[in-house]
């Protein structure tokens, strides 16, 4: 771990960090080593946290741990995944487990390791607005700094040459069911806060999960488990046609490399919102050990005769919904293929219905007049994950996990977070501190840039035969 020099207050800071999830996290630790880059890190909440409402047992990270914050760019950081189970020691457990993929619980607990070990994070520090100073050539951030309850404390500013947004996303409910999740007296909780709330779902009468995404079926399996055979009595629905599994295939998941990434990004911007759109299925899809699970216990529950008292449609979105009397909510459903519509009466729901990314608009307003926007308003981002600001501003704002529109459904990928912090700090620094592959996929996206780069072989050192008897 790198002493960071101690900062002087009137000094502007290279970089500021604005959020701490996995992305800025996976930033903070590579920047961590490199000597004379005076970085600082603020998020609002008491500490890390990554999705605690779905830490649901047995629910796996879906890449594989090499993922983790930093290995695929340094496999030789001290925060590698590997180097937490040795300070835990917990590596020779972990060897023979045989896990490639690991549950979520056990990513959180790496990363909060990580967070509770590296000196450039604030938490409990809120910021609320980001301006570019012209006179001094420096951006201001305002923040507020928060006490152990989350009330204000005190009010503070800091000048940096750049900054990174990584304030991730946030949950989003459909338009029909927002009342019903602002009233507290009805239970209608967003997959976010599952755990939360599981001990009233599980005593509800009738519970309805909506969603058919990974989430949704870890929710539904999570739910059929804990319920008495043959008084299940679950619903599970969802917009996707199907419960569709997730494109898993190896050459399929060249999608989320750093070569798809600027191919996607060189296309013309109707291109890249259709393709979002239609590639929903390598990254909403289920993924396969989840659906023969849910098989599995729907297959358990038939030994004794009868089918357990489950219903599972995909393809029918909510039209409506509202409340009858004060404890059951009533949705009203229409299928998209058949275009029938029908009424569901039900005691409590789920919505795994996913996550967006949060506006910028309301922390960035102050950048407003210098950002260049894409004919549907959004912020253009560039090459090297920087937003377009007008040439005056001679510093950068970075983004992380805000820029799906322009470098595609690998954005929100932890398989891609290492390459995009090392991109960033290789391009704030002026060197490269991490130099990274020139090809990443065997995949040729796009016939304009001519044959593939096949990179040179590499040339070893010979090695010194041993001498015989030893």
């Amino acid at each position: 771990m790198n002493t960071p020099a101690p900062h002087t207050p009137d000094a502007p800071r290279d970089l500021v960090g604005i959020g701490i999830g996995p992305f800025n996290l996976s930033l903070a630790a590579l920047a961590d080593p490199l000597t004379g880059l005076d970085a600082v890190f603020y998020d609002q909440r008491p500490g890390f946290r990554w999705h605690p409402g779905l830490l649901i047992d047995g629910a796996r990270v879906q890449v594989p741990f090499l993922a983790d914050l930093v290995t695929l760019v340094d496999p030789a950081s001290p925060w590698t995944f590997l180097n937490h189970l040795r300070a835990r020691e917990r590596l020779f457990p972990f060897y023979f487990a045989e896990r490639f993929h690991i549950e979520r619980a056990e990513y959180d607990a790496y990363c909060r390791w990580v967070a509770e070990n590296l000196p450039a994070l604030r938490f409990h520090h809120q910021v609320d607005a980001v301006r570019w100073n012209p006179e001094r050539a420096l951006f201001e951030v305002d923040f507020t700094q928060l006490d152990a309850g989350g009330e204000a404390e005190a009010l503070g500013r800091t000048h940096t040459r750049n900054v990174v947004l990584g304030i991730g996303t946030e949950p989003h409910v459909p338009d029909p069911l927002r009342p019903l999740v602002e009233d507290p007296a009805v239970p209608v909780v967003h997959a976010a806060d599952y755990l939360r709330h599981r001990d009233t779902l599980l005593a509800a009468g009738h519970v309805t999960v909506i969603g058919t995404g990974q989430s949704g079926a870890e929710v539904f399996l999570d739910l059929l488990r804990h319920r008495p055979a043959g008084r299940e009595r679950l619903h599970w629905l969802g917009r996707t046609g199907a419960l569709a599994p997730m494109e898993y295939s190896k050459l399929g998941l060249e999608h989320f490399t750093p070569d798809y990434t600027r191919y996607f990004h060189g296309l013309a911007e109707p291109v890249r919102d259709r393709l979002v759109a239609a590639q929903w299925q390598l990254h909403k899809g289920i993924d396969a050990d989840t659906t023969a699970a849910i098989h599995d216990e729907l297959y358990r529950r038939t030994l004794d005769g009868g089918w357990p008292d489950t219903t599972l449609t995909p393809g029918v979105h909510v039209r409506t919904a509202g409340r009858i009397a004060a404890t059951q909510v009533e949705l009203h459903l229409e299928h998209e293929q058949q275009k029938t519509r029908s009424r569901l009466t039900t005691d409590a729901v789920v919505l795994a219905t996913g996550h967006r990314e949060r506006p910028l608009g309301r922390l960035l307003a102050g950048l407003d007049p210098y950002m260049r926007r894409d004919s549907s308003e959004r912020p253009r981002v560039d090459d090297r994950h920087r937003l377009v600001l007008d040439p005056s501003v001679t510093g950068s704002v970075y983004v992380q996990n805000a820029e799906t529109h322009t470098h595609g459904v690998g954005t929100p990928d932890l398989g891609l977070a290492a390459w995009r912090s090392a991109t960033i700090l290789n391009d704030l620094t002026g060197r490269e501190p991490y130099p990274l592959p020139a090809r990443t996929a065997f995949t040729t996206f796009g016939l304009d840039g001519g044959l593939p780069q096949i990179p040179s072989a590499r040339h070893h050192r010979a090695l010194t035969p041993l001498v015989d008897g030893i």
